[in-house]
Parts: structure tokens; C-alpha cells; sequence
């Protein structure tokens, strides 16, 4: 995590100042392991978004030729953290990046004053001789959170290693002036907190913490600001979120989601930007890249989305910019909204509760939601993609469907697919045609060129002899390899088996389901076994579900 290393001689204190890592997290080792990780995931972002329908970027004027990052929007304001202190007649250099320490900046959304200097310096007690990092504000405007070294009362703290951390602390904005510096209660001398953010009803502060029982180098902590102003215990937000590696800059917006930076989640290059998937119960149950534009093969950072969730703004290193790190403002459309009704198969009556899970080709859920008491659901769904939709109730059978949103026009805001969900009374149907397996080659998803003749048999059946007949699809892998990839294998065998029906004429809601299942029904108990024996376990199967 950020840190100072202070050399042994507090008389010198000031010249012997040696930056181990900025707020920002610069170092050579960090570097070294960004550049595996592209390497490592050239083939494994499945969890990039699309983003170039959704997120526009758009001009910041206050850029300069030093780190500008963690912009924050409050009240026509724009809050942001420099190293640039310019104008200044005393400056103090960072000698591991030869810029400036960081301070925090304040200025006029509106202005036209593209030079922001030493006077658009925070006013108060905020900034000091050392780093001052990203923060947040209260909606009443009185407490600020913001990131700092620990020096306090113009103390410099140190471990025992003389080694110097980053602490949160909260200031009150008095006079126009950010007074009254107070350290929150659960910082420590050993471990470093940093980038503060608050929850849309400020009942949760999160924040980066190295401390203690953290999964990776930092993860994403939050404490609980009780009514009495005191502060819980914090709380790691868990290995969904968290990686063995860093997370970062985290920030919440009006609906509760987080999104933050990690260089341990696949993705695009170094840092990227990431957004959670919450359920119904507003768990988090998925991470999901933004992609480009918002991320790069660079360090992509701090994040901010203003509470109308139509602008913001986020950092990057990416080619192209003025200076060490720049700001970067963008306009969102948001995405189109995937509405309809579920109904009974049976009675026509819609069903209340079930679950509208929208996922990418590789099975990642992008969101969730519920249907209500009329059998309505209303889901987010990116522009110019290819998703697919996965319906789940109790004594219904699991319906999976492909929804396109390519080639509709911006002015769209929502498309309509009605559904309809068959009872498993009328699963268990003795089938008057024997649908045959279809086999795979080891580590392989592709159709064999041996199996098409079976496929276009059932797509024979289903579109000349059966035109009701409905089926679902199960796929399966050997027990090579560990049950997390086999699951993901096989739920890939399976889709690449609907597509190929589909798109020889077999209408999508004929396909009442397409699942993986991995390693769990293997069809031998062999150990070891031979090529025949895991050739049986790598297969799809048909299940006829209906014929009327």
C-alpha cells in the first residue's frame, strides 16, 4: 500500500524523504507485475463490457504536466488532486517521481481559467508540506474524508520501521475555510487506509486498506458511520470484490453500486476500472470491466459519476495525455432498458418473483432483477451487444433466451421481449424421437465437423416434423482440470450448441434452457481413465421437454 520510507535522521527530515509509493501506486515492482498481468489476460478479459455506446469522453481544461487524478463534483465545484503547485515560491519535490507532493485543488466547474495554480490550493488545513489524496464530501457540505500521510499537528508518524503510512482523516468546513483536521478512529501506524468514499446515505465510509487480514497487497474495507457520528469496525468486502492483488479508489454511486480499480481482476491492461453486480438483495455477486473508452492498456483510476448518472470523470496514464496521470470527463448514455412480462405457459397468468438474470457469452451475470406481482421486469442492458437472458422460478423450468441490442438507434430507450415459463410438471414427457449426444474434443468448445449431422437432424426435427417440440440442452466436460473451469467449459459447450441450432432455424424460445453442468455427471467412476472413458463425459446432451 502507499507508503513513505523515512531515513534516520528526523533533523534532515525534509531532504531525506524517500517515496516508496504515491497515492497513486507507482513503483517499478507494481509495474513489472502489470506488464505479466496484459500478458495473462490477453485471452481472459470475458469480462470487459462494451462501453463505446454508453460512456462518450469529453474535455477537462484543468489538466497539467504533472499527476492529476481524483476528481470529485460537488455543488459546481470541482475537487481534484495535484502534484502541479504551480506558482508556488517554495516547492517540495518528491525525489522518487521529481514532481511535486500531491495537495488537493479546488475549481469552478464553469471557469474559464484553464491555468489553476497555487491559488485554486484548497483553503484551510487540508494540504500540507507531504501527499494529500483523493476524498469525499458530505451532500450537506460540511465534513470532508480525504486521503493523507500520516502528519498530524505537524507531526510526521512513522512504525516501527520508520516507515510512513497513509490515514484517512475528516475536516469541517468552517468560514469557507477546511478546519479542524480530526483522524478517524480506525487508522493505524503499521498499515495504511486511503481514498475515502461514501455510500449514497452516508451510513458506510469505504476505503483501500492494507491492513491486517486483507486478501491481496490493498483491498476495498468499509465501516459503518453510526447515527451518534462514531464509527464501526471495518469490513472486507470479500474475495468477490478483492484479489490477491490491489484494489483501489472505490466509489459509490446513487444506486448502490461500486465501482473501484483493480490490477487483480482479468482485464485490459494495467489498473482498470470495474463496476459490482448486485442481486436483488443488493449483494454483490459479480465485478464486471467497463471497457473502453473508460479503460486502456494503462492505469485507468478514481472514478466519479455525478448523482444523475449522465456525467463524471476518472483518471489514466493512457498515450495521448499532457501530463504523468490525467483527468479524463465523460457523458453517459445510459443503456437501454430490457422490459417485458413473464407468464405461465399454462393459464397465461403472470408470475410474480422470478428471476431476470442478464448474462454475457461466457455466463457472467451483468445484472438482475425480480419480476412484480403483474409479471413485469425491467432490466439495464448495454447497446450493442449480444446478451443472454436467463429466467429462474421455483416448479418452472429455467428458460435462456439471446436479447441483440445491435443497429438500435440511440433515441431507443428500451425494447420489450415477453416470456413464458413452463411448469417441470410437464418436464418429465416420455420423448417419441431419440435425440442423440454430441461430443467434444478435450479443452475444446467448437462444433466437431462429425457432430453437425446429428445437429442438422434435430434441426430437421424440430423445424419440418415436431414444429412444437421443445427442448433444453445440457453439457458436460470429463474430470480433467479444476470444477471451476470445467463448469465454465461445458457452460460454453452449451451455448455454442445453441447458437448452432438457432442459427440454423430453431426458434431461441425452443430452447427452454442451455446449461453446464462440468464434472458433476460424469458418466464413468474411472480413475485413471482412459481417452474413450473422458471422451463419454465431454458431451451435450437434448432433453425433450414438450411436444404440444
Amino acid at each position: 500500500m502507499t507508503r513513505f520510507l523515512i531515513k534516520n535522521d528526523p533533523m534532515k527530515l525534509k531532504n531525506y524523504i524517500i517515496i516508496c509509493f504515491t497515492l497513486l501506486m507507482v513503483s517499478s515492482t507494481f509495474a513489472q507485475n502489470s506488464a505479466q498481468r496484459i500478458v495473462n489476460n490477453v485471452f481472459k478479459n470475458s469480462n470487459v463490457k462494451n462501453s463505446s455506446q454508453e460512456y462518450f469522453l469529453t474535455e477537462f481544461k484543468f489538466n497539467s504536466k504533472f499527476s492529476d487524478f481524483g476528481a470529485f463534483e460537488y455543488d459546481g465545484n470541482i475537487y481534484f488532486t495535484s502534484s502541479r503547485d504551480e506558482g508556488s515560491l517554495v516547492k517540495h519535490i518528491d525525489q522518487k517521481t521529481n514532481e511535486p507532493f500531491l495537495d488537493i485543488y479546488v475549481i469552478d466547474k464553469d471557469s474559464n481559467d484553464t491555468l489553476v495554480d497555487h491559488k485554486s490550493k484548497l483553503k484551510g488545513d487540508v494540504n500540507t508540506i507531504f501527499h494529500e489524496g483523493s476524498l469525499t464530501i458530505t451532500k450537506d457540505g460540511k465534513t470532508m474524508y480525504f486521503s493523507r500521510n500520516d502528519f498530524n499537528k505537524n507531526e510526521l508518524g512513522t512504525d516501527d520501521n520508520l516507515i510512513t503510512h497513509l490515514k484517512i482523516y475528516a475536516a469541517s468546513l468552517v468560514n469557507d475555510k477546511w478546519i479542524n483536521i480530526k483522524e478517524l478512529p480506525f487508522n493505524g501506524n503499521n498499515f495504511s487506509n486511503v481514498h475515502p468514499a461514501l455510500n449514497e446515505d452516508e451510513t458506510k465510509l469505504y476505503f483501500s486498506s492494507d491492513m491486517k487480514g486483507s486478501i491481496g497487497g490493498s483491498d476495498i474495507y468499509y465501516v459503518d458511520i453510526n447515527v451518534d457520528g462514531t464509527f464501526g469496525n471495518p469490513q472486507n468486502l470479500g474475495n468477490i470484490v478483492n484479489t490477491k492483488n490491489n484494489e483501489r479508489f472505490p466509489f459509490i454511486n446513487n444506486n448502490g453500486k461500486l465501482f473501484f480499480a483493480s490490477d487483480g481482476h482479468s482485464g485490459m491492461g494495467m489498473l482498470d476500472i470495474y463496476e459490482t453486480v448486485l442481486d436483488t438483495n443488493n449483494n454483490i455477486i459479480e465485478v464486471s470491466n467497463l471497457g473502453e473508452p473508460v479503460n486502456s492498456a494503462e492505469d485507468d483510476f478514481s472514478f466519479f459519476i455525478n448523482s444523475d448518472g449522465l456525467s463524471g470523470y476518472f483518471a489514466s496514464n493512457r498515450t495521448g495525455g499532457i501530463g504523468s496521470d490525467d483527468i479524463y470527463a465523460f457523458n453517459r448514455i445510459p443503456p437501454l432498458k430490457l422490459e417485458g412480462t413473464i407468464t405461465d405457459s399454462n393459464t397465461n397468468k403472470p408470475i410474480q418473483n422470478a428471476e431476470v438474470s442478464l448474462l454475457d457469452n461466457e455466463g457472467l451475470t451483468i445484472n438482475l432483477v425480480k419480476t412484480n406481482e403483474n409479471g413485469y421486469y425491467e432490466i439495464n442492458i448495454a447497446r450493442d451487444t449480444v446478451n443472454n437472458v436467463t429466467i429462474k422460478k421455483d416448479a418452472y423450468i429455467e428458460f435462456k433466451n439471446q436479447v441483440s441490442t445491435k443497429d438500435i438507434e440511440i433515441n431507443i430507450k428500451s425494447i420489450t421481449s415477453q416470456f413464458v415459463l413452463i411448469p417441470k410438471e410437464k418436464e418429465e414427457i416420455i420423448p417419441i424421437v431419440k435425440l442423440n449426444p454430441i461430443y467434444f474434443d478435450f479443452n475444446q468448445a467448437e462444433i466437431k465437423k462429425e457432430s453437425t449431422q446429428e445437429l442438422d437432424r434435430i434441426v430437421n426435427l424440430m423445424v419440418n416434423k415436431y414444429p412444437h417440440m421443445v427442448i433444453k440442452i445440457e453439457s458436460h466436460s470429463d474430470s480433467r482440470g479444476t470444477p471451476e473451469y470445467n463448469h465454465r467449459l461445458s457452460e460454453k459447450r452449451a451455448i455454442t450448441t445453441y447458437k448452432y441450432l438457432v442459427n440454423k432455424g430453431v426458434k431461441s424460445d425452443r430452447i427452454v434452457e442451455y446449461k453446464g453442468f462440468g464434472e458433476q455427471n460424469l458418466l464413468n467412476k474411472c480413475n485413471p481413465c482412459s481417452k474413450e472413458q473422458h471422451k463419454l463425459n465431454r458431451r451435450t446432451q437434448f432433453i425433450i421437454v414438450d411436444m404440444n
